[in-house]
Protein backbone atom coordinates (compact mmCIF):
# COMPACT_ATOMS: atom_id res chain seq x y z
CA UNK A 1 0.00 0.00 0.00
CA UNK A 2 1.53 3.46 -0.74
CA UNK A 3 1.86 5.75 2.36
CA UNK A 4 0.98 9.25 1.58
CA UNK A 5 2.83 12.11 3.08
CA UNK A 6 1.76 14.05 6.14
CA UNK A 7 -0.68 17.15 5.71
CA UNK A 8 0.14 19.59 7.64
CA UNK A 9 -3.12 19.87 9.24
CA UNK A 10 -2.91 16.18 11.37
CA UNK A 11 -1.12 15.76 14.13
CA UNK A 12 2.45 14.46 14.69
CA UNK A 13 2.29 10.39 14.03
CA UNK A 14 4.47 8.41 16.86
CA UNK A 15 5.60 5.07 16.55
CA UNK A 16 7.28 3.23 19.26
CA UNK A 17 10.39 1.72 18.50
CA UNK A 18 11.90 -1.17 19.99
CA UNK A 19 12.26 -2.37 23.65
CA UNK A 20 13.08 1.09 24.68
CA UNK A 21 9.92 2.37 23.61
CA UNK A 22 10.76 5.56 22.30
CA UNK A 23 8.72 8.04 20.03
CA UNK A 24 10.26 8.83 17.05
CA UNK A 25 9.71 11.83 14.78
CA UNK A 26 10.13 11.41 10.92
CA UNK A 27 9.44 8.64 8.72
CA UNK A 28 5.55 7.58 10.43
CA UNK A 29 4.89 5.82 6.68
CA UNK A 30 7.68 3.35 7.13
CA UNK A 31 7.15 2.46 10.82
CA UNK A 32 3.45 2.14 10.04
CA UNK A 33 3.47 -0.12 7.18
CA UNK A 34 6.25 -2.33 9.72
CA UNK A 35 3.80 -2.49 11.99
CA UNK A 36 1.24 -4.05 9.54
CA UNK A 37 3.55 -6.14 8.01
CA UNK A 38 3.09 -9.07 10.22
CA UNK A 39 -0.60 -9.51 9.89
CA UNK A 40 -1.02 -8.21 6.51
CA UNK A 41 -2.05 -11.27 4.53
CA UNK A 42 -4.09 -12.45 7.14
CA UNK A 43 -6.01 -9.16 7.69
CA UNK A 44 -6.66 -8.73 4.15
CA UNK A 45 -7.86 -11.79 3.88
CA UNK A 46 -10.60 -11.86 6.30
CA UNK A 47 -12.13 -8.11 4.76
CA UNK A 48 -15.05 -7.69 2.54
CA UNK A 49 -15.02 -4.81 0.87
CA UNK A 50 -13.50 -1.42 0.67
CA UNK A 51 -11.09 -0.35 3.66
CA UNK A 52 -11.67 3.25 2.05
CA UNK A 53 -15.13 3.24 2.24
CA UNK A 54 -15.58 1.69 5.36
CA UNK A 55 -13.50 4.58 7.01
CA UNK A 56 -15.64 7.19 5.49
CA UNK A 57 -17.92 6.35 8.49
CA UNK A 58 -15.53 4.56 11.11
CA UNK A 59 -13.00 7.46 11.44
CA UNK A 60 -9.07 6.82 10.79
CA UNK A 61 -6.83 7.42 13.85
CA UNK A 62 -6.16 5.48 16.69
CA UNK A 63 -4.09 6.16 19.75
CA UNK A 64 -1.91 3.74 22.08
CA UNK A 65 -1.46 5.42 25.06
CA UNK A 66 1.07 3.93 27.49
CA UNK A 67 2.06 5.10 31.13
CA UNK A 68 1.53 4.27 34.73
CA UNK A 69 -1.55 6.24 34.80
CA UNK A 70 -4.65 4.85 33.92
CA UNK A 71 -6.74 7.86 34.20
CA UNK A 72 -3.77 9.97 32.60
CA UNK A 73 -3.23 7.65 29.98
CA UNK A 74 -6.96 8.29 28.67
CA UNK A 75 -6.49 11.50 28.48
CA UNK A 76 -3.96 11.21 26.23
CA UNK A 77 -5.05 8.75 23.94
CA UNK A 78 -8.84 10.50 24.03
CA UNK A 79 -6.83 13.88 23.18
CA UNK A 80 -4.42 12.26 19.97
CA UNK A 81 -7.77 11.13 18.18
CA UNK A 82 -9.06 14.83 18.47
CA UNK A 83 -10.38 15.27 21.97
CA UNK A 84 -14.16 14.64 23.35
CA UNK A 85 -15.76 17.50 21.68
CA UNK A 86 -15.28 15.08 18.96
CA UNK A 87 -17.83 12.67 20.16
CA UNK A 88 -19.79 14.69 22.04
CA UNK A 89 -21.84 18.01 22.03
CA UNK A 90 -23.22 20.49 24.70
CA UNK A 91 -26.11 18.90 26.16
CA UNK A 92 -26.35 15.01 24.96
CA UNK A 93 -27.40 11.85 26.58
CA UNK A 94 -23.96 9.92 26.89
CA UNK A 95 -24.19 6.33 27.79
CA UNK A 96 -20.53 4.68 28.88
CA UNK A 97 -20.88 0.73 28.59
CA UNK A 98 -17.93 -0.83 30.29
CA UNK A 99 -17.32 -4.29 31.73
CA UNK A 100 -18.53 -4.71 34.62
CA UNK A 101 -19.44 -8.30 34.83
CA UNK A 102 -18.43 -9.33 38.09
CA UNK A 103 -17.96 -8.57 41.45
CA UNK A 104 -13.89 -8.40 41.20
CA UNK A 105 -11.33 -5.81 42.24
CA UNK A 106 -9.85 -4.23 39.65
CA UNK A 107 -6.67 -5.99 40.22
CA UNK A 108 -7.91 -8.92 38.73
CA UNK A 109 -8.21 -7.36 35.47
CA UNK A 110 -12.08 -9.06 35.06
CA UNK A 111 -13.75 -5.57 35.20
CA UNK A 112 -12.62 -2.04 33.40
CA UNK A 113 -10.41 -0.35 35.62
CA UNK A 114 -12.34 2.32 37.14
CA UNK A 115 -9.45 5.24 36.34
CA UNK A 116 -10.64 4.97 32.84
CA UNK A 117 -14.28 5.30 33.02
CA UNK A 118 -14.14 7.73 35.57
CA UNK A 119 -11.88 10.31 33.35
CA UNK A 120 -13.98 9.29 30.22
CA UNK A 121 -17.12 10.80 32.27
CA UNK A 122 -15.06 13.78 33.35
CA UNK A 123 -13.87 14.32 29.71
CA UNK A 124 -17.50 13.87 28.25
CA UNK A 125 -19.12 16.49 31.09
CA UNK A 126 -16.33 18.69 30.20
CA UNK A 127 -17.42 18.46 26.51
CA UNK A 128 -20.67 19.73 27.41
CA UNK A 129 -22.72 16.59 28.06
CA UNK A 130 -26.36 17.14 29.96
CA UNK A 131 -26.04 13.19 31.51
CA UNK A 132 -23.52 10.72 31.85
CA UNK A 133 -24.81 7.39 32.96
CA UNK A 134 -22.65 4.40 33.01
CA UNK A 135 -24.95 0.77 32.79
CA UNK A 136 -23.51 -2.63 32.36
CA UNK A 137 -25.52 -6.25 32.69
CA UNK A 138 -23.49 -8.19 35.20
CA UNK A 139 -23.28 -12.12 35.03
CA UNK A 140 -21.82 -12.82 37.79
CA UNK A 141 -23.30 -11.35 40.47
CA UNK A 142 -26.18 -8.57 41.54
CA UNK A 143 -25.42 -5.00 39.82
CA UNK A 144 -25.11 -3.06 42.86
CA UNK A 145 -22.12 -5.69 44.34
CA UNK A 146 -20.96 -5.51 40.85
CA UNK A 147 -20.65 -2.09 40.55
CA UNK A 148 -19.27 -1.09 43.98
CA UNK A 149 -16.73 -4.10 44.32
CA UNK A 150 -14.77 -3.02 40.56
CA UNK A 151 -14.46 0.55 42.02
CA UNK A 152 -16.62 1.80 39.02
CA UNK A 153 -19.36 3.33 40.92
CA UNK A 154 -17.18 5.60 43.09
CA UNK A 155 -15.49 6.77 40.34
CA UNK A 156 -18.43 7.55 38.29
CA UNK A 157 -19.82 9.18 41.12
CA UNK A 158 -17.11 11.38 41.67
CA UNK A 159 -16.59 12.70 38.14
CA UNK A 160 -20.32 13.42 37.95
CA UNK A 161 -22.43 10.69 36.16
CA UNK A 162 -24.39 8.67 37.36
CA UNK A 163 -24.69 4.34 37.87
CA UNK A 164 -27.90 2.57 36.24
CA UNK A 165 -29.44 -0.60 36.95
CA UNK A 166 -30.36 -2.09 33.71
CA UNK A 167 -33.96 -3.31 34.66
CA UNK A 168 -35.64 -6.08 32.88
CA UNK A 169 -37.90 -3.40 32.08
CA UNK A 170 -35.97 -1.93 30.00
CA UNK A 171 -35.09 -3.89 26.85
CA UNK A 172 -37.42 -3.31 23.96
CA UNK A 173 -37.01 -5.81 20.50
CA UNK A 174 -35.24 -3.93 17.82
CA UNK A 175 -35.07 -5.04 13.87
CA UNK A 176 -30.67 -5.69 13.76
CA UNK A 177 -28.84 -5.88 10.56
CA UNK A 178 -27.55 -8.70 9.13
CA UNK A 179 -28.59 -12.03 8.35
CA UNK A 180 -28.87 -13.98 11.72
CA UNK A 181 -30.63 -12.38 14.39
CA UNK A 182 -33.33 -10.47 12.68
CA UNK A 183 -34.85 -8.79 15.84
CA UNK A 184 -33.10 -9.39 19.45
CA UNK A 185 -33.74 -7.11 22.76
CA UNK A 186 -31.38 -4.74 23.53
CA UNK A 187 -31.51 -2.24 26.51
CA UNK A 188 -33.65 1.19 25.07
CA UNK A 189 -31.63 3.77 27.23
CA UNK A 190 -28.37 2.40 25.40
CA UNK A 191 -30.38 2.46 21.61
CA UNK A 192 -31.32 5.90 22.46
CA UNK A 193 -28.39 7.53 23.81
CA UNK A 194 -27.13 10.64 22.02
CA UNK A 195 -23.96 9.17 21.78
CA UNK A 196 -22.52 5.34 23.18
CA UNK A 197 -18.79 5.10 24.59
CA UNK A 198 -17.64 1.36 24.30
CA UNK A 199 -15.41 0.72 27.77
CA UNK A 200 -14.13 -2.85 27.46
CA UNK A 201 -11.23 -4.45 29.94
CA UNK A 202 -8.98 -6.48 27.33
CA UNK A 203 -9.14 -10.42 28.54
CA UNK A 204 -9.02 -13.66 27.92
CA UNK A 205 -12.87 -15.49 27.28
CA UNK A 206 -13.41 -19.29 26.83
CA UNK A 207 -16.18 -18.86 23.96
CA UNK A 208 -14.41 -16.05 21.90
CA UNK A 209 -11.18 -16.59 22.29
CA UNK A 210 -10.92 -12.45 24.02
CA UNK A 211 -13.27 -9.90 25.39
CA UNK A 212 -12.75 -6.83 23.70
CA UNK A 213 -14.60 -3.96 21.95
CA UNK A 214 -16.68 -5.96 20.32
CA UNK A 215 -17.74 -8.51 22.91
CA UNK A 216 -18.77 -5.95 25.46
CA UNK A 217 -21.49 -5.31 23.64
CA UNK A 218 -23.00 -8.06 24.26
CA UNK A 219 -24.05 -6.93 27.76
CA UNK A 220 -26.51 -4.63 26.18
CA UNK A 221 -28.64 -7.79 25.51
CA UNK A 222 -30.85 -9.51 27.95
CA UNK A 223 -30.56 -12.82 25.60
CA UNK A 224 -27.13 -13.62 25.74
CA UNK A 225 -27.92 -17.57 25.43
CA UNK A 226 -29.68 -16.99 21.99
CA UNK A 227 -26.78 -15.41 20.90
CA UNK A 228 -24.73 -18.65 21.92
CA UNK A 229 -27.27 -21.11 19.67
CA UNK A 230 -27.29 -19.41 16.87
CA UNK A 231 -23.86 -18.32 16.31
CA UNK A 232 -21.99 -16.03 18.81
CA UNK A 233 -19.33 -14.33 16.79
CA UNK A 234 -21.95 -13.33 14.18
CA UNK A 235 -24.07 -12.52 16.56
CA UNK A 236 -21.66 -10.13 17.84
CA UNK A 237 -21.02 -8.32 15.24
CA UNK A 238 -24.81 -7.54 14.21
CA UNK A 239 -25.97 -6.04 17.56
CA UNK A 240 -22.40 -3.50 17.26
CA UNK A 241 -23.70 -3.33 13.47
CA UNK A 242 -27.26 -1.87 15.54
CA UNK A 243 -25.76 -0.20 17.92
CA UNK A 244 -22.78 1.56 16.02
CA UNK A 245 -20.66 2.99 19.52
CA UNK A 246 -19.28 6.67 18.50
CA UNK A 247 -16.54 5.58 20.43
CA UNK A 248 -14.07 2.68 22.03
CA UNK A 249 -11.62 3.02 24.55
CA UNK A 250 -10.06 -0.54 25.38
CA UNK A 251 -8.59 -0.66 29.09
CA UNK A 252 -5.23 -2.93 29.10
CA UNK A 253 -3.82 -1.48 32.20
CA UNK A 254 -3.90 -4.59 33.42
CA UNK A 255 -5.22 -7.71 31.01
CA UNK A 256 -6.41 -11.35 32.06
CA UNK A 257 -4.35 -13.71 30.44
CA UNK A 258 -6.22 -16.82 31.98
CA UNK A 259 -9.09 -18.00 33.18
CA UNK A 260 -11.61 -15.13 32.02
CA UNK A 261 -13.79 -14.41 31.59
CA UNK A 262 -14.13 -14.09 35.70
CA UNK A 263 -10.72 -14.54 36.65
CA UNK A 264 -8.70 -16.79 38.91
CA UNK A 265 -5.70 -15.29 40.64
CA UNK A 266 -3.25 -12.75 39.80
CA UNK A 267 -0.96 -14.89 38.19
CA UNK A 268 -3.39 -14.51 35.50
CA UNK A 269 -3.00 -10.55 35.31
CA UNK A 270 -0.44 -9.13 33.42
CA UNK A 271 0.14 -5.47 33.72
CA UNK A 272 0.17 -3.55 30.44
CA UNK A 273 0.25 0.10 31.42
CA UNK A 274 -1.64 1.06 27.90
CA UNK A 275 -5.32 2.61 26.86
CA UNK A 276 -6.67 2.47 23.41
CA UNK A 277 -8.72 4.74 21.69
CA UNK A 278 -10.31 5.26 17.90
CA UNK A 279 -14.03 5.46 16.71
CA UNK A 280 -13.41 2.19 14.62
CA UNK A 281 -13.84 -0.76 17.13
CA UNK A 282 -12.72 -3.23 14.23
CA UNK A 283 -9.50 -1.85 14.16
CA UNK A 284 -8.90 -0.59 18.29
CA UNK A 285 -9.91 -4.87 18.79
CA UNK A 286 -7.59 -6.00 16.09
CA UNK A 287 -4.79 -3.68 17.68
CA UNK A 288 -5.76 -5.15 20.99
CA UNK A 289 -5.17 -8.55 19.57
CA UNK A 290 -1.70 -8.19 20.13
CA UNK A 291 -1.46 -7.77 23.54
CA UNK A 292 -2.31 -11.58 23.50
CA UNK A 293 0.19 -12.39 21.27
CA UNK A 294 -2.34 -13.16 18.99
CA UNK A 295 -3.71 -12.47 15.66
CA UNK A 296 -7.23 -10.55 15.24
CA UNK A 297 -8.51 -13.74 12.50
CA UNK A 298 -8.15 -15.93 15.43
CA UNK A 299 -11.05 -14.45 16.45
CA UNK A 300 -13.90 -14.92 14.63
CA UNK A 301 -16.14 -11.84 15.78
CA UNK A 302 -13.83 -9.64 14.68
CA UNK A 303 -13.35 -11.25 11.18
CA UNK A 304 -17.16 -11.32 11.29
CA UNK A 305 -17.61 -7.21 11.76
CA UNK A 306 -14.89 -6.78 9.14
CA UNK A 307 -17.13 -8.37 6.76
CA UNK A 308 -20.07 -6.25 7.87
CA UNK A 309 -17.76 -3.46 6.85
CA UNK A 310 -18.54 -2.17 10.39
CA UNK A 311 -14.93 -1.04 10.14
CA UNK A 312 -11.30 -2.40 9.18
CA UNK A 313 -8.52 -5.36 10.38
CA UNK A 314 -6.08 -3.52 8.02
CA UNK A 315 -3.56 -1.51 10.18
CA UNK A 316 -1.85 -0.25 7.82
CA UNK A 317 -5.09 2.22 6.41
CA UNK A 318 -4.78 4.09 9.53
CA UNK A 319 -3.02 6.81 10.98
CA UNK A 320 -1.48 5.27 14.60
CA UNK A 321 -0.24 7.38 17.26
CA UNK A 322 1.49 6.23 19.91
CA UNK A 323 1.49 8.78 23.12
Amino acid sequence: MAMEPLNRSEFLKLMALGGAGLAILGGPERALAALARADDDLDRAALDGDVAAAHAAAGTILAVARGTSAGTNTKKAIAAIGGMRKFVSSGDVVVIKPNIGHARAPKYAVDTNPSVVGTLVALARQAGAAKVVVMDNPVGSDPANCYGASGIADAVKSAGGSMHVMGSGGYKKYAIPGHLLDTHPLYAAIVNADVLINVPVAKQHGSTGLTLAGKNLMGCTSDRQRMHTLGLSQSIAEINAKLRPELTVIDATRILVRNGPSGGSLDDVKVKDTVIACKDWVAADTYATRLFGKKPGAIPYIKAAANMKLGTMDLSSLTIRVV
